[in-house]
């Protein structure tokens, strides 16, 4: 039987890199990708497989009921890698309840699906709950998160994905679906929309604009090269454990300030400038509310297991991803130019 896997979410930014390695790393599989095209999702990001022989885009909202019972019952498809999600921190504060629509009751939508379709004839079948390390909470300066670690949500998003997350555990205790979960730190790399820090203050460099820095900058996170956590999907759905968990993590903390002054002396160098000269557009902002200190990752699980880790260091993932954002200009500027932009000013002003 030729595997029929659905992933969600495939038209986003780790979505259609993960499309993108299982289209052209398993010709003998079909690929699925179901994307409600909101504002993050484009299939720009996917034109270079879009006429595959293996692919098939389906547009439809994973909180639509009756539209993903229909699309399960016709493709019958016996995986699911869910991505999409609502995953922005300042857009779940000043709208919660699209949070909790989306990554909740659409989570919960995809599991009953899959779960009535299969009715307990589970050999072969997984589904794969793509979810984040904000479940976790807040570090102090020192300690990691493991598989382990109490969840202790703090944003109405880390609220919505530690819920998602419980419920797919539910699914499994209670009807005996297979699944897997992810819980991965911040990606950065191409085809990130630029409300994200990365891309944002790329696009704000190259236009000599701000750069809106939280508080006193010294929040820490852990970043990861979507690349590296495509090909960490790809280990899970493979060769995870049914019912296991594994943490996905760059080995790679950073302080958001010292990044910042990393990418402003990168792109100093690419595009000619002075030493010194984007530093000068760091501006510092009102702290987010529910603002969480530090996020760091023990991804030992998944590298002694399945002997993953990360192919770059930072310093060569941001150069990769630099490149890729003045070398594609045009995709940033049809962004930056449409709804992205009104919010844009309403969060920033």
């Amino acid at each position: 039987m030729k595997k029929k896997i659905l992933i969600t979410g495939g038209a986003g930014f780790i979505g259609s890199h993960v499309v993108r390695l299982f289209v052209n790393t398993y010709p003998e599989y079909d690929i699925f990708n179901l994307d409600s095209l909101t504002y993050a999702g484009n299939l720009e990001n996917l034109s270079d497989i879009d006429k595959s022989d293996n692919y098939t885009f389906l547009k439809g909202d994973i909180t639509n009921e009756e539209y993903i019972e229909s699309i399960f019952k016709e493709y019958r498809f016996d995986s699911v890698v869910h991505l999409a999600a609502e995953s922005h921190v300042d857009r779940s504060i000043t709208d919660p309840l699209s949070f909790a629509k989306t990554n909740i009751l659409g989570s919960m939508v995809l599991l009953n699906s899959f779960k009535n379709l299969w009715q307990n004839n589970w050999n072969d079948k997984l589904f794969y709950h793509v979810s984040t390390d904000e479940v976790y909470g807040t570090l102090g300066e020192t300690g990691l998160f493991t598989e382990t670690t109490p969840y202790d949500p703090n944003s109405p998003y880390s609220a919505s994905k530690a819920s998602s997350d419980h419920f797919v555990r539910a699914y499994g205790e209670t009807y005996g679906l297979p699944y897997v979960i992810s819980n991965c730190s911040n990606n950065y790399g191409a085809n990130q929309f630029p409300e994200k820090l990365i891309p944002l203050f790329i696009n704000n460099i190259i236009n000599n604009k701000a750069l809106p820095v939280y508080g006193n900058g010294k929040y820490t996170r852990d970043w990861l090269y979507v690349v590296d956590h495509a090909i960490a999907i790809d280990l899970v759905f493979h060769k995870g454990k049914n019912k296991e968990t594994y943490n996905i993590g760059g080995f790679n903390e950073w302080q958001n300030i010292d990044l910042i002054k990393l990418l402003c002396v990168q792109m100093n160098q690419k595009l000619g400038r002075s030493e010194g000269e984007s530093e000068k557009l760091i501006t510092y902002v009102k702290d987010r509310p529910g603002h969480d200190l530090r996020y760091a990752i023990d991804a030992s699980k998944i590298n002694k297991e399945l002997g993953w880790k990360p192919s770059v260091t930072f310093e060569q993932g941001l150069s990769k991803t630099i490149d890729w954002y003045l070398n594609n200009k045009e995709w940033m500027q049809s962004i930056v130019n449409g709804d992205y932009k009104n919010y844009y000013e309403k969060q920033y002003k």
